[in-house]
Parts: C-alpha cells; structure tokens; sequence
C-alpha cells in the first residue's frame, strides 16, 4: 500500500471512529484466504468511542474471485448478523464501498489470537473440548433463521437446497473447458436421492477446521463468511465432517480433531435439534462434489492468468482424490 492510500485510510477511519486522529501502521498479508486477501494492521485512535489502539484485519477481495464468493458488503453484514447473535466472531468494525480510499472496497475487523492453518491444528490429535466448542458454535449460527431484513440480499427460502446447488454446481462444470464425469455422475446420483429441507437456517457453508482460530486449545473465533446462505442443517454437519476437511487425521471424522459423537452431542443439545445421519452421509457426498467444483475454479483463477498463485495451481491437483471419495461415497468403490 503506497503512502497516499494509506492517508486515505486513515481519514476513512478518523470519520468512521469520530476520531480526532488515527494513526496505522501496516502489517504482512495474512496466512490463508485463497479468494480474499486479509492483513494485518495496528490502528491507533486518539479520541471517541474507540480510542486506544487496536489490532485489527484489512480484508478485500483479490483480483480475480469465484462465482460462489460474495460481494464485501454482504459478508460484513453477515459478520454484523452473527455477532449480534452471539457467535465467535471478529468484531466488525466498519465497511468502504468507496474505491477512491484503496482502490477496491473493503472492511475491518477485530484481529483475534489463534491458529487457523488445517494440518497444524489436526497434528494436535484428539481435541474433544474444541469439537464441543464447535458443535455449540454452529448451533449458535443455525439459530439465525429467517426472516432476516439485514440479510435480505440472500434471496428466497427453497424447498430443496440439494437441488439447488446440484442445478448451480451443473452450470459451474459446464464453464470448465474439460469434462468431468465423475463428478456429474455424482451429481446425478445425489439428484436422485435428493431431500426436501427439514428445516431452514443460516448455513456457513464454510464451516472446517481451517476456518476457526485455536488459542492455547480453546476456540476463540470462526472465520470466512462469504459463502454463508439459507439451507439445511445438515449441510454444515456434513461439510464439517468430510475427509477432505481433517487434514492430518483422517481417521478423526470430526474435522481432524474428534470422533462425531461428541460433535454431534454437543451441537444437538444446544440447538434443540436432532440429526439425521442419513443426511448428514447426503450432504458429505455433496461436500466432496463442491470442493471439487471450487477447487477447479480455484486453479483457473491461475491458468487464465489472473493470479500468478502457486497455492491456487496446486488446489486444482486435489481432483483426483475429491473424485475417488465421492465414488467411495456413493458405492461405487468400497
């Protein structure tokens, strides 16, 4: 960031904090946000509400994105919606829609203390109590039903979310220069199985080890909302759940970090709910077809030129093992 942007910064957040001055010192890009670009920054507030200094993340989006992402804006009302819920979150602070201040909009949020990074958190082995914290956490997050007049811009309640994203991740193969049968022959199989929802309510939609900070082994923040929308329970269980999800522990259904029962337990007894194992086993099969499909996205990103990312080339070669697990799920390999 070149000096007169970061002047600009701090005017924005001097008139946003009704500052008499703000000071901000730049830090490194932050470790993981393949679709976002997250860093760190110290701000330094002389005078108002929010005087003292703060660490705090500067999130905008990179320069190229994939369909499934949202807009800025609407994640940080989703942070708002689930912070007032009560759910660990950062802080969210405030939103620029201006690109005049730094070219792209963008939002800060209050930096938490923790680790994010999947295989450092799974190599810890079995960790019941985070599992425990999670389970509580995600009910706290389905508890968000609709309506919802600050989260109006996530459209319509369905009758079957399956459907809907089986249509949606069918557009997305269709985009994709190469075939990919394994996977729409997965799709099919999921269409012909496919479940009205029981029940609708906020779904993170992202909700992995990898995506949740670890502090001294207690959970103190879940992350990355840009794909949160109305569905079915039992589509985070499952997301939560998958293989491609734990890391360094596969054998620790739970994320990497615990059998499924004390999961399960805990999220049941918060949210009032009861699972459904055979959909939970639905939306794992689904899970495995959508991370595919993402991951693909994730590497054009990088063939077509638009990020020169090694990361982004090197989650194109996940595919094979995605296809194996979804023909593992369905049956067809045991």
């Amino acid at each position: 960031m070149n000096k007169c942007a970061e002047l600009s910064l701090c005017e924005f957040l001097r008139g946003s904090a009704l500052a008499d001055k703000v000071t901000v010192k730049m830090g490194n890009l932050l470790n993981g946000g393949a679709i976002q670009e997250n860093r760190a920054i110290t701000v330094t507030i002389d005078g108002g509400d929010f005087a003292g200094t703060k660490e705090m993340v500067l999130r905008t989006e990179a320069s190229t994105t994939v369909p499934e992402s949202r807009l800025l804006e609407q994640q940080f009302a989703l942070l708002k919606v689930a912070n007032a819920a009560g759910v660990k979150v950062p802080t969210p602070y405030w939103y620029c829609g201006d690109p005049s201040i730094l070219g792209k909009p963008f939002y800060l949020m209050q930096r938490l203390k923790g680790e994010a990074l999947g295989i450092r958190i799974t190599r810890a082995g079995q960790q019941p109590h985070l599992a425990a914290a999670l389970g509580r956490e995600l009910a706290r997050i389905h508890n968000i039903q609709p309506p919802q007049i600050k989260l109006s811009f996530l459209g319509a309640v369905s009758e079957s979310p399956a459907l809907d994203a089986i249509a949606k991740y069918r557009v997305y193969l269709d985009e994709l220069p190469e075939p990919h049968p394994t996977l729409e022959w997965t799709l099919r199989w999921l269409e012909n199985r496919a479940p009205t929802s029981c029940s609708t309510v906020l779904c993170h939609r992202d909700f992995r080890t990898g995506n949740y900070l670890v502090h001294e082994g207690a959970l103190t923040g879940v992350l990355d909302w840009e794909f949160a929308g109305w569905g079915d329970p039992h589509e985070d269980i499952g997301w939560f759940c998958a293989r491609c999800w734990r890391f360094s522990a596969p054998g620790l259904e739970a994320g990497g970090i615990a059998g499924r029962k004390v999961f399960y337990n805990s999220y049941e007894s918060s949210s009032g709910r009861k699972l459904e194992k055979e959909l939970i086993a639905y939306w794992e099969t689904m899970a495995h077809v959508r991370w595919a499909v993402i991951a693909l996205q994730q590497s054009m990103r990088y063939r077509a030129g638009g990020e020169p990312s090694l990361d982004l080339a090197l989650i194109g070669r996940r595919l094979a093992e995605l296809e194996y697990e979804c023909l593992r799920l369905t049956g067809v390999m045991k």
